[in-house]
C-alpha cells in the first residue's frame, strides 16, 4: 500500500522547461527544470538587452537543492561587454556558505539563509515559496534571509525578504520592492508584475 506521503511526493515529481519574458523590457529567462518532492534542479538562461538600470548581459545558472529545498549550489557564469565572470555559491552539511568569484572567497552564515535569490530571475522566488508551500497555504508574513546574487554585478551579499500568502498569491517585500505575484500549482512564478510573465 503507498502511503500518503509517497503519493504526495510522486504528484509533486515534473520535468519541464519554463519561459518568462521581461515585463516591459526586452529579456528572457528560460530554464529546464526537474522536481522531485522539494527537490529541485534548474539549468537555466538569462539574455537582457541594455536598460537605464544595467548594460546588456547573458547569465547561465545551474542550479541544485537538497531534499528538503534548501540551496546546496548555485554556479552563475555571466557574459557583459566588460568580458565574463564566474560565481560559485554552495551550502555545506554545517549550513555554511562558500562564494566564490573573481574578488576573492567569501565563507558565512548569512543570516541563516537557506536561499538563493538571483536577482531578475523569477525562478528563485520559487525556492522559499515551494519550501515553505505558500503556494498551497496562506501565511502570516515571515522574514527569509537569503544570499543575495545581483545581476549583471555579480555581487553577493545578505538580505531578508518578508514572504506571506493568501492561499492564492504570494506577496514579496525585497530590497527591490514590494509585489504580489501568482504562481502554478508546483510553486513556480507565473507572474510577477514589473518584472516577468511566463510564456
Amino acid at each position: 500500500m503507498t502511503s500518503p506521503q509517497a503519493t504526495q511526493a510522486a504528484s509533486d515529481d515534473l520535468k519541464t522547461v519554463l519561459t518568462w519574458s521581461g515585463d516591459q523590457v526586452t529579456r528572457l529567462e528560460q530554464a529546464r527544470v526537474q522536481v522531485s518532492g522539494l527537490r529541485v534542479k534548474a539549468y537555466g538562461q538569462i539574455i537582457a538587452a541594455a536598460t537605464d538600470s544595467h548594460p546588456a548581459f547573458g547569465a547561465n545558472y545551474d542550479l541544485v537543492t537538497d531534499d528538503a529545498g534548501v540551496t546546496r549550489r548555485l554556479a552563475v557564469h555571466m557574459i557583459r561587454e566588460s568580458g565574463e565572470s564566474h560565481v560559485s555559491i554552495t551550502r555545506d552539511g554545517e549550513s555554511t556558505w562558500l562564494i566564490q568569484s573573481a574578488s576573492g572567497t567569501e565563507r558565512g552564515d548569512f543570516n541563516g539563509a537557506q536561499d538563493v535569490d538571483l536577482v531578475l530571475s523569477p525562478l528563485f522566488n520559487a525556492l522559499p515559496i515551494r519550501r515553505m508551500e505558500l503556494h498551497k497555504t496562506a501565511s502570516d508574513p515571515v522574514d527569509v534571509p537569503l544570499v543575495y546574487l545581483r545581476l549583471p554585478e555579480g555581487t553577493v551579499e545578505p538580505v531578508t525578504s518578508r514572504y506571506s500568502s493568501d492561499g492564492s498569491s504570494v506577496a514579496i517585500q525585497s530590497p527591490v520592492g514590494d509585489v504580489t505575484l501568482t504562481t502554478d500549482a508546483a510553486g513556480f512564478v507565473v507572474d510577477y508584475p514589473g518584472l516577468s510573465r511566463r510564456v
